[in-house]
């Protein structure tokens, strides 16, 4: 017998390359996936890990991965907003009332990752910000009065192009030129600036402010009909067929859902210029595409429920003082947290968990 051979070398060596293998397999394809907060707590696993997570590109890849809603920013007016966590344990913000903006704000609209606040003072100016990074930025003044409770949407998407947030916001404000008419305003990052659309629509909409919604490049509010506002086209439309209920996302589609006692419907806008065909199309507005029967076992007291939101993978539900999370995905009903008591005006915006840099 050969003594000076030992068989467990090429295991030993097989075995680290399988590890370091492994290893880069989940730093490129497994960590841009993840929510900020386990991110930063990953930072701590090891060195290479610490330096990938701190990278620009690294935010920049995450922010274009991870994109599923993992909690709400939740205020009522005049008093500091909060985070509930839809999983406490990986996703969370290090400063959920925002103290790093230079005066207190109202929450205004969200979007993958970033939130547009509006301070209290002077002017109320916008600020845009990212919670996770701290980063934020103020906005010149709008030249238009967007009054007491703007009707304004956040629009960002990651783009593989751009590593700062390009991003818009869209105000649907009351004319004062014409009565019973709705302009809308739009401020560009790229741009820097605000400019009023020379589109104006003429229905007499007074639509809810807190109602945006943004889908496959259009801006919707709801009112007695629903507002329409393509972005990319700078054109608006008013649909009189519009269903009861919530206005949100679902697969990157606008949808409305409502509830029933325990009993969740989901409808997607199906085609929106169905009010302009012939009266003997069979080609519906509105399709429904889920019904939820949700857990009474989970849910406490006399089923009080009211859809707070509906966005990608998260639909966000009220019962008295508590938030409920059902996942479109998994059909998980887990409870979220408590909430102070319903307020006609309280805030509850959609959040992703990103790394977005200004």
């Amino acid at each position: 017998m050969d003594r000076g051979k030992r068989p467990g070398n090429f295991l030993g060596t097989r075995n680290s390359k399988l590890y370091m293998d492994l290893k880069g397999i989940i730093r490129e394809n497994a960590l841009p996936f993840l929510p900020a907060k386990s991110l930063l707590r990953f930072q701590c696993v090891c060195r290479d890990w610490k330096l990938q997570i701190s990278t620009p590109f690294f935010a920049h890849n995450q922010s274009l991965s991870c994109r599923d809603v993992s909690g709400c920013f939740y205020q009522i007016p005049g008093g500091p907003p909060t985070f509930i966590s839809a999983d406490p344990i990986s996703c969370g913000v290090p400063d959920p009332l925002l103290r790093f903006l230079p005066e207190p704000v109202d929450i205004r609209s969200s979007s993958n990752g970033l939130l547009c606040c509006q301070g209290f003072a002077g002017d109320k100016p916008y600020y845009i910000c990212n919670p996770v990074t701290q980063q934020w930025m103020k906005l010149p003044k709008p030249n238009a009065d967007h009054g007491h409770h703007p009707a304004i949407v956040l629009v960002y998407e990651p783009s593989l192009l751009n590593f700062e947030a390009d991003y818009k916001l869209v105000c649907a404000f009351p004319s004062t030129d014409f009565n019973d008419a709705t302009e809308f305003e739009v401020y560009s990052s790229k741009e820097g600036s605000w400019k009023i659309s020379g589109e104006i629509c003429f229905a007499a909409v007074h639509i809810d402010p807190r109602s945006g919604v943004y889908a496959n490049g259009v801006v919707y509010w709801k009112g007695r009909g629903l507002l329409c506002f393509d972005v990319t086209k700078d054109r608006s439309q008013f649909l009189n067929n519009f269903m009861h209920g919530i206005l949100g996302t679902i697969d990157g589609k606008l949808c409305v859902v409502s509830i029933n006692s325990h009993k969740v419907i989901t409808n997607v806008l199906n085609n929106a210029y169905s009010n302009t065909m012939e009266m003997s199309s069979r080609s519906r507005m509105w399709k429904e595409t889920e019904k939820v029967i949700l857990d009474k076992g989970l849910l406490s007291g006399n089923f009080d429920l009211s859809i707070i939101f509906a966005r990608s993978n998260l639909l966000v539900i009220r019962n008295g003082g508590e938030l409920f999370s059902y996942d479109w995905r998994i059909k998980e009903l887990k409870a979220m947290g408590k909430v102070s008591d319903h307020h006609r005006d309280m805030i509850s915006l959609p959040y992703v968990n990103s790394f977005a840099s200004l």
